[in-house]
């Protein structure tokens, strides 16, 4: 007997056509036919009716904003369906969440927050087992390991490369065990990949939205059940020949569907009797509804084997000239501005427990900001995916959030410093060299530092200013060297700029939590330091004429760099005792089928060849080189000294298209010879081994796009190596990184068409604002270094640094600055590979602490440490160890196992419960109780009980 697992659900994205509000309350209609709270309604109403009946529900975000407006009665109508089993959450996240641009950091945050939102009103059985990313472009290795860590069982999703899916059907491997960590041990993870889409078979979508014909079983001439049902049983034995078991799922929904789900259930309930009725004349189908948790249990009662994987599912393509490699650049700005609102939401949690904020403004502006990032992961959010009206509202809801937060994060430093009257504000437009309070109050000011790593930093801080004479001052008084460096006229040109303040203020400072200082605009009479502003520039013409043979080296005590006169580009970066020849250069992709989701190679790339101008910055603690690449395209080269990385601060647009769209690219050619193998991160966690015109399992159709299929996601760090030099290149946002050739590494830095290929958002991506093409502006870096065991550790290191900086707060200076009024945890204690991953309130008496070994197998060993003083700063009264998402306790998990093919076989059904005892303690408890022990690559999650004040 072959099992029919009927499932219906209804995908509802938050935000993509229409904005997540004109979803949920269901207005502009004429875009789409979409209102979600009406979906919720007529299901909670139609389940009611019928037992039998089922249904998942996934985006948490949703349904609180569902859940907030309903009566007691109602609730308990619906929380009586979720202990019954009848609604079933299923992924439970805040939203859907991209797999390729987003960041394994607010991955997590965002499940913490959807899965607490269904702990707290559905305790057990409202937490969901299975994983649904069923409509995300590709999925990464570090998502489904993430699945595991919080104890999930199992995942579903709905694209797949189309050979790679023939191939599997072809095999009966659309079900499969991943190895979701090359380090992590048992996490195998099982994962099925949907057959028909994530769609109602073809003929059967009795929604509203469809057209399809009903099952019509009355005394009528209309009568259609044996057609209808021979039909699905011709669909049925299709797709259980593309499976192993005896059990198959058919999803039963698409977008937005079941705003009617009476329509839906009546059909469904006479599939389910007529279907079950041929049982009696000899048929092997007995159908039911179901959710995907009860078919992932019964994959694993069957005793089943299934095929490996070892890699990701990136990039996709659905057809040999498709490859989804766009969105992983598309909208850079949006990108840029998700990882800001990260950063806040980081620090505000942070300085939310270390102040012990117990306001409800407070509470409910960092809830805002947690909300609004767990939208942002959205697979049509930082994708960039969505309608440009969707993406200006993701921005007003950032800026919003950002807001938000940062009130939050200066409340909290208000009570640590004692300043009850400082105004800690946050300049948001320092990515374009402006804050409008050191303009304001540019004669005497502080910026106070927050560092969220967990150990003291040291890092260089650029404050805009005038161009006056400062002096800085540390709380102790004692002045700390700094200089002015001119901002590049090219952002001094923009037009919507305030050009009060046309230089940045540079000093090096070294936190450990907070730190200020005051900078002070003083006569040079009144100064304490050598004279170090304002250093001399070298001008180099563009004119050909002026031109000449030569070199100009820019160096510090680590960074070695030579610019070629005659081109005016970069030639050789000789650092970490290696000399590499690498010529960096700009170009283009011009095409005109590009979209959104997709990078459509029409033309070879065409470098941009013409002479950059250059200007070079000669200060003590940076070197810098302004280069004009063209008339939309700059780029400042930066070394500090002692930081050992170069820095590329790049200026693109507004891009014209007056000839076709362009895929801008910025290129490292070097001498390393690394025959097509090259790697980058998953979800700025593990690392990938990525080979050119290779994938894992099948041989992929490349012939139409040999440039694009061989694009990846890259959000912090891409690199190639040979035997002996490794190079690296990290960056600011998520992009689309590759290496096509020896030696070559290139990322897509920007993206501008014209073309809408009616697909998707169905229009061009030709983001403008202030009536001219879209101008980006972001960083990359670069290290050189020879082959060695500590290489890629401290490429990690500089992945934390970048991934969350310093972040300023401005005051006005009123008398002397005060060192931190409070003593904090001192977090310096975790080993050098330990990272801070979450420090936040998580209820009023409870605060979430998480802790990574962000290191490999290859790169450490367990480290221990104990954490019973951190403890007891935070007032700690009781501590339990959680699964990954903070909501389920450790003892409790129990994950199912499933057989690899080859592996022996079991006899009865096998789990994975936690690897090591989980802590557990209280304030009496001896010291050796609160020792943390981290595998590498580890995260493991504690909820704190405190003693309210």
């Amino acid at each position: 007997m072959v099992n029919i697992h009927l499932v219906p659900h209804s995908h509802d994205d938050m935000g993509w056509l229409k904005t997540v509000d004109q979803y949920y309350y269901g207005n502009r209609q004429g875009i789409q036919q979409a209102g979600v709270q009406e979906i919720f309604e007529t299901v909670i109403a139609e389940l009611a009716k019928d037992s039998r009946r089922r249904f998942i529900q996934v985006e948490t975000g949703f349904f609180a904003k569902w859940w907030q407006h309903q009566s007691e009665l109602t609730k308990q109508i619906v929380k009586k369906l979720v202990d019954e089993g009848r609604l079933e959450f299923t992924g439970g996240a805040w939203s859907m969440n991209d797999e390729a641009a987003v960041n394994y950091q607010s991955v997590i945050d965002q499940f913490t927050l959807g899965l607490k939102f269904l702990n707290d009103n559905f305790g057990v059985c409202g937490r969901p087992r299975v994983g649904w990313q069923i409509d995300t472009f590709g999925h990464s290795r570090e998502q489904a390991s993430i699945f595991a860590q919080m104890g999930f069982d199992g995942q579903f999703f709905a694209r797949m490369d189309q050979t790679d899916k023939e191939k599997r059907m072809d095999e009966k491997g659309l079900e499969m065990i991943w190895d979701a960590s090359e380090t992590l041990k048992d996490l195998d993870f099982f994962t099925g990949m949907l057959y028909n889409h994530y769609s109602s078979p073809s003929g059967f979508c009795f929604d509203s939205k469809c057209g399809d014909e009903p099952i019509i079983d009355d005394d009528s001439y209309e009568n259609n059940v044996k057609s209808r049902i021979d039909e699905f049983l011709n669909y049925a034995t299709r797709l259980a020949s593309f499976y192993r078991s005896n059990h198959i799922m058919v999803p039963m929904g698409d977008d937005f569907q079941y705003q009617n789900a009476y329509k839906n259930y009546k059909n469904m309930d006479k599939l389910i009797k007529y279907v079950n009725e041929r049982q009696t004349s000899g048929s092997k189908f007995n159908i039911f509804y179901s959710t995907a948790s009860c078919y992932v249990n019964a994959m694993h009662q069957s005793l089943q084997s299934f095929p490996n994987k070892t890699q990701d599912f990136l990039p996709h393509t659905h057809e040999a000239r498709s490859y989804w490699t766009g969105f992983f650049t598309t909208r850079p700005t949006v990108k840029r501005f998700e990882r800001d609102g990260n950063h806040i939401l980081q620090v505000a949690k942070q300085l939310s427990v270390l102040a012990d904020l117990s306001g409800e403004k407070q509470a409910k502006d960092l809830e805002s900001l947690r909300e609004i990032m767990g939208v942002m992961q959205h697979h049509d959010a930082i994708t960039g995916t969505e309608k440009q009206a969707v993406s200006n509202d993701y921005d007003r809801l950032m800026y919003d959030g950002i807001l938000a937060g940062a009130h939050t994060a200066g409340d909290a430093l208000r009570v640590l410093t004692n300043q009850p009257n400082a105004e800690f504000e946050s300049c948001l437009k320092l990515n374009i060299s402006e804050c409008a309070f050191t303009r304001d109050n540019a004669d005497n000011f502080v910026v106070t530092l927050y560092n969220p790593l967990a150990h003291t930093s040291t890092q260089y801080v650029r404050i805009p200013v005038k161009n006056e004479k400062f002096e800085v001052t540390d709380a102790k008084g004692r002045v700390v060297a700094s200089e002015i460096v001119p901002v590049p006229w090219q952002v001094l040109a923009l037009e919507f700029r305030n050009n009060d303040t046309q230089y940045e203020l540079l000093f090096k400072a070294t936190v450990n939590r907070i730190a200020s200082y005051t900078i002070k605009k003083v006569n040079s009479e009144e100064s304490t330091e050598p004279e170090t502003q304002d250093k001399s520039l070298k001008v180099v013409k563009n004119e050909t004429a002026t031109h000449d043979d030569g070199e100009t080296v820019v160096q510090t005590s680590l960074i070695k760099l030579v610019i070629d006169n005659q081109s005016g580009r970069l030639k050789s970066v000789e650092m970490n005792g290696v000399t590499e020849n690498i010529e960096q250069t700009f170009g283009m992709y011009k095409t005109a089928r590009s979209c959104h989701y997709i990078f459509r190679q029409d033309d070879d790339l065409e470098i941009i060849e013409d002479a950059y101008e250059f200007t070079v910055h000669q200060g003590d603690s940076v070197k810098e080189v302004h280069q004009q690449v063209n008339e939309w395209i700059s780029q400042v080269i930066r070394i500090y000294e002692n930081v050992n990385r170069v820095e590329f601060e790049w200026m693109v647009g507004p891009i014209p298209v007056d000839d076709k769209g362009k895929e801008v690219v910025t290129i490292f050619q070097s001498g390393i010879s690394n025959n097509g193998v090259f790697y980058t991160d998953s979800n700025g966690r593990e690392v990938m081994r990525r080979e050119k015109d290779k994938r894992e399992g099948y041989d992929p159709k490349l012939s139409e796009e040999p440039v694009s299929a061989n694009y990846y996601p890259v959000t912090s760090r891409i690199a190639i190596q040979d035997n002996s030099r490794r190079l690296v290149l990290f960056n600011d946002r998520s992009q689309g990184g590759t290496s096509l050739e020896n030696g070559r590494l290139e990322m897509m830095l920007h993206r501008r068409h014209l073309f809408a290929d009616g697909s998707g958002a169905d229009e061009a991506i030709n983001e403008e604002q202030f009536g001219k093409g879209l101008i980006a502006r972001g960083k990359l870096y670069l290290a050189v270094s020879a082959v060695e065991d500590e290489t890629t550790v401290l490429e990690r290191m500089t992945e934390k640094e970048l991934h969350l900086p310093f972040w300023k707060f401005f005051s006005k200076a009123s008398g002397s600055v005060k060192e931190v009024a409070q003593v904090l945890p001192d977090f310096n204690s975790f080993p050098q590979g330990v990272h801070l991953l979450t420090l936040e309130p998580f209820s009023k008496d409870e605060i979430l602490l998480r802790v990574e070994n962000f290191l490999d197998q290859t790169e450490t060993n367990a480290v221990s440490f104990n954490i019973r003083p951190i403890f007891d700063r935070l007032s700690g009264l009781e501590i339990r160890e959680t699964t990954l998402d903070g909501n389920l306790p450790l003892s409790d998990m129990k994950r199912l196992k499933f057989h690899h093919d080859g592996a022996p076989i079991h006899s009865s059904p096998q789990y994975f419960t936690t690897p090591h005892t989980p802590l557990a303690a209280d304030k009496s408890g001896e010291v050796s109780e609160f020792s943390v022990t981290l595998d590498p690559m580890q995260i493991r999650t504690f909820i704190i009980k405190k003693s309210l004040a």
